[in-house]
């Protein structure tokens, strides 16, 4: 007999006994006086109160392990998506904490654009594997330190379908794979894998695009150095319109101390950076703006 059976069987017997033998005791104490319909009325009552607050506290008690269980299994899960991610990053020689920056930076924004719930919890999942496509790539694109050839670049091209294809694969992750599906479309309709053009473009994956450049041309990469902030600013402005949503832009650049502290907080910038610091040619805005990032 398992747990559950268990449990009835014994509630069961015990209303049973309850029952019968406060009925019947109540039956012969008050043996022909009027109110004995009154009392047994009353007893049923008692009954209920307390099999109701036995209920009530074995509900809760329940509860508090289901929760305390999805919570051991959605922070389990947070852990194996930062792992991955941290490998990820490695792989790609990426600066440190690059997924963790832009996630965290999207997140911010799309609180100011309004973004709640579960869409904000997507995004932040999404933010974190926009690159999980890559895993599929061959090093010698990931890391190759100059600009990509034609041959290259088509292969590249394919990250953002294979990230949409294996997010599909866990019911979890689905909803999260706007940003890793979309988040290389352009304003201007000029964009990849679908050409989508506006606002047929997810609002996750525009408000990632904006972050994403912020932190491409910002950070060193292992085909560029790191640009000056004025540099990189001026360049979200140009290009506000044609590659990225002109209003999420200038959101941006209204708040751009605010999201400055999100990808560096205090307790993160006073770790030691370990990330690859590769030098090579400062390249061009049309140049940076057409490598992966």
């Amino acid at each position: 007999m398992n747990s559950q059976l268990r449990m009835v069987s014994i509630y069961v017997l015990l209303s049973a006994l309850w029952i019968w033998g406060s009925d019947s005791a109540l039956k012969r104490l008050l043996l022909g006086r009027t109110d004995l319909p009154l009392m047994l009325c009353l007893n049923a009552l008692v009954f209920v109160l307390i099999t109701g607050v036995l209920l009530h506290r074995k509900v809760v008690s329940d509860l508090r392990r289901l929760d305390a269980t999805r919570q051991r299994l959605s922070d389990g899960t947070e852990q194996a998506m930062r792992v991955l991610v941290s490998a990820m990053d490695l792989r790609h020689r990426e600066t440190s904490d690059h997924s963790e920056r832009v996630m965290r930076m999207a997140v911010g924004m799309a609180r100011l654009v309004g973004v709640r719930g579960e869409a904000l919890q997507n995004l932040a999942r999404g933010a974190l594997l926009h690159d999980i496509g890559k895993l599929a790539l061959p090093d010698a694109i990931l890391t190759k330190p100059g600009k990509l050839d034609a041959a290259e670049m088509a292969v590249m091209r394919q990250h953002p379908t294979i990230g949409h294809d294996l997010l599909q694969r866990v019911a979890f992750l689905r909803d999260a794979a706007e940003i890793p599906y979309c988040h290389h479309e352009r304003w201007d309709g000029n964009g990849y894998p679908r050409g989508l053009r506006g606002e047929a473009i997810p609002l996750a994956a525009r408000i990632f695009s904006v972050v994403d450049v912020w932190d491409a041309l910002i950070s060193p990469r292992v085909y560029k150095q790191a640009w000056p902030e004025p540099a990189v600013l001026d360049y979200l402005k140009e290009v506000a319109g044609s590659q990225l949503d002109p209003q999420l832009v200038s959101l941006f650049v209204d708040h751009i101390e605010e999201f400055k502290t999100l990808a560096h907080p205090p307790e993160v910038r006073a770790l030691p950076s370990t990330g690859q610091r590769e030098t090579g040619l400062l390249g061009s805005p049309v140049e940076v703006s057409t490598m992966e990032c």
